[in-house]
């Protein structure tokens, strides 16, 4: 094979390496306090939902809930409003629940504890959208979101993480890369 006809292979596969990374985000609900009951002296309930507007959140990112005696629910939208789940899309009392955020648009989260939710602790998050077409269909929610956007922060309670899209694909490539470099 000649130098040219390697360079460009490499060159192809190394491309296609980084383009199989996918990076994202890891950040713990509430910071150090983690899922709990909101102090009635802390702005007014509404701590989670202003623990989410302090991060951007993207396709592909993980939430962690952290709490004790209590549960976490992903509910719709009428159902945040009202503190009641009838038919929750997802209910964990494990004590350490991550919920991998998989579309853009909003997602709801109560304490499935009776009382929580009232005493404010539920949350809003909202998912950006990823670059897309002027084809693009609007976002599936109907309403609008009053949580500004901003970048996620640095602290003890977030990580990055970088997932490769396909560990086979990894090991073929040092194999071909390998292959070429012996011949």
């Amino acid at each position: 094979m000649s130098s040219s006809k390697k360079i460009t292979l490499v060159t192809i596969l190394v491309s296609f390496f980084m383009f199989s990374c996918v990076s994202s985000t890891e950040l713990e609900v509430g910071g150090e306090d983690g899922w709990v009951v909101p102090n009635s002296n802390k702005t007014h309930g509404d701590v989670f939902n202003q623990w989410a507007s302090h991060n951007r959140f993207k396709v592909g990112d993980t939430i962690r809930f952290k709490y004790k005696k209590d549960s976490v629910l992903v509910v719709s939208e009428d159902e945040y409003k009202q503190c009641k789940a009838t038919k929750p899309q997802l209910y964990s009392n494990n004590q350490d629940t991550v919920f991998k955020l998989d579309r853009p648009g909003l997602f709801y989260f109560i304490s499935g504890v009776s009382g929580h939710c009232e005493k404010g602790q539920k949350m809003i998050i909202k998912v950006m959208e990823t670059e897309s077409s002027p084809d693009s269909p609007p976002p599936s929610s109907s309403s609008s979101s009053s949580l500004p956007a901003s970048t996620h922060k640095k602290s003890s309670a977030s990580k990055t993480a970088v997932k490769f899209s396909s560990s086979v694909f990894v090991a073929f490539s040092v194999l071909v890369v390998s292959v070429m470099v012996w011949h």
